[in-house]
């Protein structure tokens, strides 16, 4: 039997329509090859939002509909649960404590950080401005348990160290952590500690950027003190303070890791927030629907204030 042997067949050449749309001869291909390089570094960023950010704020919205409790599939209800959210007593109790943290909250730590940045922008070219800016922002760094954990102790009313002082004093034992007409108090001065450094440094960073030239007129025609101060600094810090003001507005209707840790929202519901009774319905009742529905209404309102201040700025920022 004889057996023909024929050379193997070469492979067809690949297409090379990509190396020519992406030619370096031609100022389409090097615009084109610019695009694509930009895409590439973007592109770590485009998954990382569609992974950990739009997907899970889609597949909240879809839940927010739905029962589910992990051990079935989700089961269909309509409305139900956003009827529940506003029949439901507590709901509106953790939105009420969350609204009186956030303005006390919010006024404490701008006022401060403000007055700290005036400070200690009077001594910014000296050695001593740089050990007041760690100090200030060494709590920023550290987490929201640890903090929430140690002033937890310090604010204890029987062997706390801040009571132990007061009684020193001859000031009665203060129940900072029992009593629902001061927990939200010390809830409160625990989170301005906290972030305090970090608005501090907002502040401070839009002094140190004022222009210098328009300072030296004002003092010049005569303007100091509080008139430098409320009709030259002010406004030129107005941007800043509208930024500083919505981040941490934004952030204290958040209020999670210090009344969880100090108080587990006691007494009773005194200081439970917003996003523990969604911590609790989805974690602890396995009622993700309820809490997807919690997390949307919180959505809402986090919008519509932000959007109110945006709104409201226009008639107080003035922008250089």
């Amino acid at each position: 039997m004889l057996i023909h042997r024929t050379g193997a067949q070469k492979p067809k050449p690949a297409s090379n329509w990509l190396r020519r749309w992406l030619a370096a001869d031609t100022i389409d291909g090097i615009k084109r090859q610019r695009a694509l390089l930009g895409y590439l570094f973007l592109a770590p960023t485009i998954l990382g939002l569609l992974i950990f950010i739009i997907g899970p704020m889609l597949y909240t919205f879809f839940l927010s509909f739905h029962k589910w409790n992990v051990f079935r599939p989700p089961e269909f209800v309509g409305l139900d649960n956003f009827v529940r959210l506003f029949a439901d007593a507590r709901v509106g109790i953790s939105y009420r404590n969350t609204f009186i943290l956030v303005v006390m909250t919010v006024l404490l730590l701008e006022v401060m950080a403000f007055l700290l940045a005036l400070a200690v922008n009077r001594i910014a070219r000296t050695r001593l401005a740089y050990l007041y800016r760690t100090a200030y922002f060494l709590p920023v760094l550290l987490s929201g348990a640890a903090v929430s954990v140690t002033l937890g102790y310090l604010f204890h009313k029987d062997f706390g160290v801040i009571n132990y002082y007061l009684g020193l004093l001859g000031i009665d034992k203060i129940p900072w952590l029992t009593s629902s007409d001061v927990v939200l108090i010390t809830i409160s001065l625990t989170t301005v500690w906290r972030n305090l450094g970090f608005t501090f440094i907002i502040y401070l960073g839009g002094l140190t950027s004022l222009p210098t030239e328009v300072l030296e007129a004002a003092e010049v025609d005569g303007a100091t003190g509080w008139r430098k101060l409320r009709s030259i600094i002010l406004p030129l810090m107005s941007p800043t303070i509208l930024f500083a003001t919505i981040t941490d507005m934004i952030k204290m209707l958040q209020f999670f890791d210090e009344p969880f840790i100090m108080t587990r929202g006691g007494p009773g519901d005194a200081s439970r927030t917003v996003v523990m009774m969604m911590y609790e319905s989805g974690f602890g009742n396995l009622e993700f629907g309820y809490a997807s529905a919690i997390a949307l209404t919180l959505f809402a309102v986090i919008l519509a204030v932000t959007g109110f201040q945006f709104y409201a700025s226009r008639r107080f920022v003035f922008y250089q």
